[in-house]
């Protein structure tokens, strides 16, 4: 009998091995969040200093019975990269993940890997389209409204060019413009620039358009474009549009490095408030930027995770259509620009 009993408990033993070894990556540890972020590229300023803000989000939520281990992964603007990354971060236990897609339009196999072991996306920043996004019930974004970041943009260009005529510096009657967009054919990028132009349109205001040229979201490569069309255009130019504070800083350093004197610049317009775009505007560099609130939508992510990880909490977030949650974007002139400083 006793010999029967030892039998039967080694079994069990063994079976309870077994079914741990077995455990499919991704099942939900509700003392431990294990999450798995995404880039497409952290060499961009905001989404390095948005990365930043999660890091703090996350060790806000750590207890002693409640532990947060963030991995990070950077495709460096490759898909294929990423969904290579992805399947690591999911091998290796990721219970939540956070993905910045490089491509919006190509997550499928993302979500299918995710699908497969049950683990919850939350993309953000760079957001997926809405067709991708009913492919599964676990998946979420996090982000803001580029539209109402081009409306803004353009609010603050009209209130600027109406507030100093020299801005119209060959007084024609018309703002003789150029823009720096993202990548080509990238959403934020397309509709940043249709909404900034609209709304200065709007506003009363005659434009000329120059020119426009693709720095993918890059200081040194906005610096290049802007050099390219200073020389096209020479003195014409007055108003830089840039779809982000990189590309702005870019175009200032192109003038820089020509020294133009502060007389011949145009006005320059970024967005998302990035710490070097909120002081150049403090600087008298840059004239304004809109500001894109990382410090919120690193809060809503880590929240977010805790409660698609626990089970507790989904109640109190407000989402937009069951799975959207938009940050607000705000003006940040040289009269507001510190209240953003950190």
């Amino acid at each position: 009998m006793k010999e029967k009993y030892i039998c039967l408990t080694g079994l069990i033993f063994i079976m309870l091995l077994c079914f741990c070894a077995c455990e499919k990556p991704g099942t939900v540890q509700p003392g431990k969040i294990q999450l798995g972020v995404a880039y497409y590229n952290q060499n961009d300023t905001f989404l390095s200093q948005l990365n930043e803000c999660l890091k703090d989000q996350l060790d806000r939520l750590e207890t002693d019975n409640f532990e947060v281990i963030m991995t990070t992964r950077d495709a460096a603007g490759s898909q294929r990269t990423q969904d290579d990354q992805v399947k690591e971060l999911i091998d290796a236990g990721c219970n939540v993940l956070c993905v910045n897609l490089a491509d919006r339009t190509d997550p499928s196999e993302i979500i299918d890997l995710a699908r497969e072991n049950d683990v919850p996306i939350i993309f953000f920043n760079r957001e997926p389209v809405a067709e991708d996004m009913m492919q599964w019930d676990k998946l979420y974004y996090v982000g803001a409204d580029a539209q109402l970041s081009g409306i803004l943009q353009g609010e603050l260009a009209a209130d600027a060019i109406r507030s100093d005529k020299k801005t119209d510096r060959n007084k024609d009657g018309k703002i003789q413009y150029v823009v720096l967009e993202g990548e080509p054919g990238h959403q934020d990028a397309i509709i940043r620039t249709e909404s900034a132009v609209n709304t200065l349109k709007k506003g009363g205001i005659q434009l000329e358009k120059l020119s426009c040229g693709i720095a993918n979201w890059n200081r040194s490569q906005a610096q290049n474009r802007m050099l390219q069309m200073i020389s096209q255009h020479q003195n014409q130019i007055e108003l830089v549009l840039a779809n982000n504070d990189d590309m702005a800083l870019g175009a200032i350093d192109a003038y820089e490095k020509l020294n133009y004197t502060e007389s011949a610049l145009p006005v320059f317009f970024g967005i998302d408030g990035t710490d070097a775009g909120l002081q150049a505007v403090l600087d008298g560099k840059m004239t304004a930027t809109v500001y894109n609130d990382k410090e919120g939508q690193a809060q809503a992510m880590a929240e977010l995770a805790a409660a698609v990880v626990t089970g507790k909490g989904m109640e109190e977030i407000e989402f937009v259509n069951g799975r959207y949650i938009y940050l607000s974007y705000y003006k940040a002139d040289k009269e507001h620009a510190d209240a953003f400083v950190k």
